[in-house]
């Protein structure tokens, strides 16, 4: 029996999948039915985040293309079926969060895609990767856009972690690559090129003058969100998964199991 090649990454490097390219598929279930399984899979693999957010954008008419970019990413589930997130009990309890923004990404509508990652000491706890709602204007805009909704889930974070007796008394460090971002938190004055994002501003800047955040910059090269908002190459993908406590459980089952022994099961998948 054939076994296809596993993919390195989850789509591939300068994937831009578009919404006429393609032959539209005779039975779109299919397609419909894959994609929403592997929505699932991001609530433990923050890696495909991006994928799903992507590939859900054609779940209405998918086409061929689609079908295409949605094996590759079979193929790459395929060669890291036991990757998963190791929560370790290490370090103290803090936050830190990591947001990031990829500008006018979308060829057609040229939307950003905001992403955000948060940790709670080594651990990734909460991620997101989602196309924004309207058209930013500069990358410093999208980036803004960004940080405002790591904010919104920081904050919100710190009230689950008290009501669970973990008390959060230090500034959440807030990661960001964008030096024209952090410049507009620092200046409290809105001139016309930032009165559209007015509301961003005010939120992220209130919260750092709460003592809620702290922002700080980090250079793109070691920005863990970029994982959320575009496809790396293969080494840098896989360097951003092994700093976010990704492990390869099938490799070492133990670590998760403490030693219990269990089968696995093989099954495929058919359009039929």
């Amino acid at each position: 029996m054939f076994i296809p090649k596993p993919a390195a990454t989850p789509l591939p490097l300068h994937c831009k999948l578009s919404s006429e390219e393609g032959d539209l598929l005779q039975d779109p279930s299919f397609y419909r039915a894959i994609v929403a399984k592997l929505n699932f899979l991001t609530h433990t693999c923050p890696n495909l985040s991006y994928v799903v957010q992507s590939l859900s954008q054609f779940m209405q008419v998918p086409r061929t293309s689609h079908l295409m970019a949605l094996e590759h990413t079979l193929r790459h589930l395929n060669g890291t079926a036991g990757q998963g997130i190791l929560l370790k009990a290490t370090g103290p309890p803090l936050l830190q969060a990591f947001s990031d923004s990829y500008w006018a990404s979308c060829p057609f509508t040229r939307q950003s895609v905001t992403g955000y990652m948060i940790l709670l000491g080594s651990s990734p706890i909460s991620w997101k990767s989602k196309k924004q709602s309207t058209v930013s204007k500069s990358s410093a805009e999208a980036e803004y856009r960004a940080m405002s909704k790591a904010a919104a889930k920081i904050t919100w974070l710190i009230r689950l972690l008290s009501e669970l007796g973990v008390s959060h008394t230090q500034p959440v460090t807030l990661h960001c690559d964008s030096q024209s971002a952090l410049q507009i938190t620092k200046n409290p004055v809105f001139h016309e090129r930032t009165k559209h994002i007015e509301i961003d501003c005010h939120f992220t800047r209130d919260k750092v003058l709460e003592g809620i955040l702290q922002l700080t910059y980090l250079p793109t090269s070691l920005q863990l969100a970029g994982i959320l908002t575009k496809i790396l190459p293969s080494p840098k993908h896989h360097q951003l998964l092994s700093k976010l406590g990704m492990v390869n459980h099938s490799s070492s089952p133990s670590q998760l199991e403490g030693g219990v022994e269990y089968t696995t099961c093989s099954y495929s998948i058919s359009p039929s």
